[in-house]
């Protein structure tokens, strides 16, 4: 399907559909409607009673096995996903195994006899040898195969697989489009979820986690050290990597710098009494050598730290930072 935000990049799509090049490269920010754009293209590509405007048709062969996800001629790389009943903290990633397993078929005739289409979903998450792989892949491409390649952050992608991509701009919806789609589907409290995630109205639906992440915004409003360890023990528990703490934190210190300028919130606009009111008590030097030493844990937030331990640390320094003193 595709989103109504991304209907006329559809249509300047199609208007030149006989001139597909040897890879697509799908850009714009996470959960807006890219997959299911790249999903529709593919089908699309695949049909064989394609409608007027290059829809697929829903009907014919081809179409009927791309929605039993068992068409021989559509291969989709995506991160290997832990095992059930596993947690794990680590970035999933595509493999090197996984884009070795699609060079055989591809260098062998289309089993239906038509096109065939490789999506790849997202390109940032190919390690590097996959990466080199797929490179050796897009320099000498199989005849008649298409790569769709999907990115939410594009500056993560390799430059020589950029160079050999036709890339696509999908664009967000606007927040009052966002909102009514996120309204139509019965979403509650929609508003304040579209502002901490910028407006995007497909992001994931995490109860637990939206409860867990007020928990911690009541604490960095008004911190306390024995609510800050039981907190810590609390977030540990989950099993969720740092990478989403940081997350969750950057966004309220971004908040709190937007209020030291009297400006508006983004993320967090049913905080904004206490975000003016912490910014009244806090130094903006302050802020931006603690916010560097946030982005610093960055590359880290998915490896295997005792996540416990990082998290009392991140909030006890915020908690020196809200009283202005030192943390040396």
């Amino acid at each position: 399907m595709i989103y109504p935000w991304h209907s006329n990049t559809w249509q300047q799509l199609t208007t030149h559909w006989h001139h597909q090049p040897n890879a697509w490269l799908l850009l714009g920010k996470s959960n807006t409607g890219k997959s299911a754009f790249a999903l529709h293209l593919a089908q699309s590509l695949l049909c064989e009673s394609p409608q007027p405007h290059h829809d697929p048709c829903g009907t014919c062969p081809s179409c009927h096995l791309f929605n039993q996800g068992t068409h021989p001629d559509f291969y989709s790389l995506t991160p290997e996903q832990p095992e059930e009943g596993t947690t794990s903290r680590k970035l999933l990633n595509i493999k090197i195994d996984a884009v070795r397993a699609i060079l055989e078929p591809l260098m062998q005739s289309s089993v239906r006899g038509g096109r065939r289409v490789v999506l790849i979903n997202p390109a940032e998450s190919l390690n590097t040898q996959a990466a080199n792989a797929l490179l050796k892949i897009l320099e000498e491409p199989p005849e008649a195969v298409i790569f769709l390649l999907v990115a939410h952050n594009r500056d993560r992608v390799l430059p020589t697989i950029k160079s050999r991509c036709r890339q696509l701009l999908l664009p967000a919806p606007d927040f009052q489009a966002a909102l009514i789609f996120a309204k139509k589907q019965q979403i509650e409290n929609a508003e304040n979820l579209l502002a901490f995630h910028s407006h995007a109205p497909l992001f994931p639906h995490t109860p637990e986690q939206d409860e867990l992440r007020e928990k911690l915004i009541d604490l960095l409003a008004q911190p306390r050290l024995l609510a800050i360890l039981d907190y810590a023990a609390e977030f540990d528990k989950t099993k969720l990597p740092l990478a989403t703490l940081l997350d969750w934190m950057n966004k309220w210190l971004i908040d709190l710098a937007l209020a030291q300028q009297n400006m508006n919130v983004m993320y967090y606009p049913h905080h904004k009494d206490s975000l003016k009111n912490l910014a009244t008590q806090t130094n903006p030097a302050t802020l931006f050598h603690f916010q560097a030493a946030l982005n610093a844990l960055a590359p880290y937030g998915h490896h295997s730290l005792n996540v416990k331990m990082q998290t009392e640390s991140l909030l006890c320094e915020y908690l020196t930072f809200t009283q202005n003193k030192s943390s040396n």
